[in-house]
């Protein structure tokens, strides 16, 4: 089965800190072909002149609205070493407990509105070559919460789904990785989590380039897959207060 380094990447999600740190170390690696999907265009194309100004990458980009009610089909025309999905967004617990629309649009930033990505990407024909797709789950799809439950059970289906087609490309040399990410230090912690529990995306990136072809599930930092047990393990009562 091939290892050999990632040379292109198609990031969805890419204007996301830990997707950014993760094109900034692929591009240092090597990597000189990306192509960047996100819904803020202006900072996806700050990412773009980046890569293309400090590395000498060949970069393209995408608009994307995961929420749209009618969203067009993926149109993949281009092969990549990597896949990367990083999009997704905590919405408004507190509205979300009220309003349908509010649940809805978590529900489509973090599962749903991915689902026309992971189909495009996951074909037969692509899983037949060397390849790879990394999809940032959560910690929060282990056991529901009362603060944010609406985010939990949307990551808790992504996370099926992509264990399904990790299943799927077994023995093939297609490798799929589903990561269970805890706190890291991004702006949609901010307030959120304790700081010392929240991992830098610069050191996620490098963590993950380390064993670039890895299959299966992750937690990452390593250590949220003990604290994870024990928060499975917690009785409802004391489950309740988290």
């Amino acid at each position: 089965m091939s290892r050999s380094p990632i040379h292109s990447a198609l990031v969805l999600g890419s204007t996301s800190v830990v997707a950014i740190a993760i094109c900034q170390a692929l591009a240092r690696q090597g990597c000189r072909r990306f192509h960047l999907v996100a819904r803020n265009a202006n900072a996806n194309q700050a990412l773009a002149s980046e890569l293309r100004e400090r590395f000498g990458a060949d970069v393209s980009c995408e608009q994307v609205e995961l929420l749209a009610s009618s969203p067009k089909p993926p149109q993949l025309r281009e092969s990549f070493d990597l896949y990367l999905i990083t999009a997704g967004c905590l919405g408004d617990a507190e509205r979300a407990r009220h309003e349908a629309e509010e649940a809805l649009a978590i529900t489509a930033a973090n599962f749903s509105g991915l689902i026309p990505w992971l189909t495009a990407i996951v074909t037969p024909e692509r899983i037949q070559k060397p390849g790879c797709l990394w999809v940032f789950s959560s910690v929060a799809a282990d056991r529901g919460r009362p603060s944010n439950y609406h985010y939990g059970a949307a990551k808790a289906g992504l996370t099926r789904f992509c264990e399904g087609l990790l299943l799927r490309c077994h023995g093939t040399p297609f490798a799929v990785r589903i990561l269970k990410a805890g706190f890291m230090a991004t702006p949609m912690t901010t307030g959120k989590a304790p700081p010392l529990l929240c991992a830098k995306p610069a050191t996620i990136a490098r963590d993950l380039l380390r064993r670039p072809h890895r299959r299966g599930i992750e937690y990452i930092p390593w250590w949220w897959a003990p604290l994870m047990l024990l928060i499975r393990l917690l009785p409802p009562a004391l489950a309740a207060k988290l």
